[in-house]
């Protein structure tokens, strides 16, 4: 399909198909785990939720093409609350931008699953408002790049959403992910799961990568535990709304939320060793970027 002439729904599907490829031959991934090197930088972005501003303004920040040791992640890209009442969701242009410039920079740009992402592609339905928020992103997928073979764009979108790996973790003993399981379902959660490939029924409602994405619930006691599992002493995530741009929990968890004008991102340095102090210190308003 690659070539000049293709029609918007056209190029929008080879986009997103080159960039699960990439997704899944990234260097970086073992099993469905990112694994950084002792250099470079990692930004850690929260929910996006179709912010475009916010992405645009990472990019800025970024600016891949002249730091080629710098890593960034991205999850929860899709879902936006509609303009008006009605209106349809278009967060999947930011999905799109988002999967160009992993074909602009494929050993740079990263992805961690989301509970969103996996809700849309199991067609599990998400009430927000009185609205299903599944119906809307797809009204939205028609709207923005036509009715034409919509069945095949979706096809396109669930193969890029599966592509995605779960976790990421630096030398210096920082893990990222869009979320950890509750802290009562622990016992049913397979710490392992971040380690392997990912078959589609590793994606069913239920299992480990559902509770990894779902969980809201954490305390210390889950904290220590999955310390162990990967050898981490902290955590950053996402997943959890917060109005000011961020939270910290346990003195071990950070949240982040990237989807409003308060949202922010955080830097850090793959080798450099932190303390909790030092990292919320690092984290980066958007307002900031210009």
């Amino acid at each position: 399909m690659r070539g000049y002439g293709m029609t918007v729904i056209e190029s929008a599907i080879d986009t997103l198909r080159q960039a699960a490829e990439l997704n899944h031959l990234d260097p970086y991934r073992e099993g469905s785990m990112l694994s950084f090197s002792d250099y470079g930088q990692v930004v850690m972005t929260g929910d996006l939720h179709g912010h475009r501003k916010n992405f645009e303004k990472l990019v800025r920040y970024c600016q891949l093409e002249t730091t080629p040791v710098r890593h960034v992640l991205l999850h929860e890209m899709i879902h936006a609350e509609p303009e008006s009442f009605g209106a349809a969701d278009r967060s999947v242009e930011l999905l799109l931008d988002a999967a160009k410039w992993k074909t602009f920079f494929p050993d740079q740009v990263h992805f961690l699953q989301s509970n969103h992402e996996l809700a849309q592609f199991q067609r599990h339905q998400i009430t927000k408002g009185g609205r299903s928020v599944t119906y809307d992103f797809e009204r939205g997928v028609a709207e923005v790049l036509g009715s034409s073979d919509i069945d095949e764009a979706m096809r396109a979108i669930d193969e890029f959403i599966a592509s995605f790996p779960l976790a990421a973790r630096t030398p210096n003993r920082l893990f990222f992910a869009h979320s950890l399981p509750d802290a009562n379902a622990v016992d049913e959660f397979e710490c392992n799961c971040v380690r392997k490939p990912l078959a589609e029924q590793d994606l069913s409602e239920g299992g480990s990568v559902y509770q990894l994405v779902w969980g809201r619930r954490h305390t210390p006691a889950l904290l220590d535990r999955l310390s162990k599992a990967y050898e981490a002493d902290i955590f950053v995530v996402g997943h959890q709304p917060q109005e000011s741009g961020f939270a910290v929990l346990f003195d071990r968890l950070i949240i982040l939320a990237s989807d409003h004008n308060h949202g922010v991102f955080l830097p850090v340095d793959c080798r450099k060793k932190y303390t909790i102090g030092q990292l919320i210190e690092r984290i980066r308003p958007f307002v900031a970027v210009m």
